[in-house]
């Protein structure tokens, strides 16, 4: 039976063509939007301008190999959960895999059923880590306040300003995870449901308008913060 999922984003990294085309058949008939590479590279190029909730990864890639793979993907801070794939059974071989940043590991042959189940856990997993309190729907900091229902908010000049849809959704996102760097790829595929990342300066252009109504000094900004390279930061 098909699982319901709100547009979830697998990378299946496996260079055998047969198993690579069974398992994204699978996966899609399980709801999951799945993008494949077949060697380690290929892998890095599309985690680089796509977001992800999940990456399945062969260890045994032609050029480089899984174990590489997923230290890269750590190095560039990118917490996506990595389930390996791999022919290798021994002991080591997974406490390799797991201590160089793997979150699972699966042994060839396997349990499609078993796979399945595996993949929901890390998803949900994951997401409940990622999922901050829901903030009240008028929300005050400062001398500011905003109204999520009625779509508006009060700046620091004491003037009312409406707020569309989309900055909602991003001041929201901003809010429900305080003082923590929400990343730019989180906040596209969430807000506006991108897996390619568009120009990035969309988001930008929405911290300049909450500074002009929010922040006493835009240019030292007190409470939207942007962190280089990186993502976006409320601090209330």
């Amino acid at each position: 039976m098909k699982n319901i999922h709100s547009k979830t984003f697998i990378l299946l990294v496996e260079d055998e063509e047969n198993l690579q085309e069974a398992l994204k058949l699978n996966l899609e008939l399980e709801g999951y939007e799945v993008t494949t590479a077949d060697n380690g590279l290929d892998a890095l190029k599309t985690i680089s301008r796509e977001y992800f909730d999940l990456v399945i990864l062969d260890i045994m890639l032609p050029g480089m190999d899984g174990i590489t793979v997923c230290e890269n993907i750590r190095l560039q801070n990118n917490d996506v959960p990595i389930l390996f794939l791999s022919a290798k059974n021994s002991s080591s071989d997974k406490v390799l895999g797991l201590k160089k940043g793997g979150d699972d590991y699966i042994t060839k042959p396997f349990n499609l059923e078993e796979l399945l189940l595996r993949i929901g856990k890390l998803i949900d997993k994951s997401r409940k880590i990622h999922h901050s309190d829901n903030v009240p729907e008028q929300y005050r900091f400062g001398r500011c306040s905003i109204d999520f229902e009625a779509h508006q908010c009060v700046g620091v000049d004491g003037q009312t300003h409406s707020l569309s849809k989309k900055e909602t959704m991003v001041l929201r996102m901003l809010i429900e995870h305080k003082g923590k760097v929400v990343p730019r790829e989180k906040i596209l595929q969430v807000v506006w449901g991108y897996n390619v990342y568009p120009n990035t300066r969309t988001i930008d252009n929405f911290i300049l308008n909450f500074r002009k109504y929010f922040e006493e000094d835009s240019r030292n900004p007190r409470f939207f913060h942007s962190v280089r390279g990186v993502g976006y930061k409320f601090t209330g």
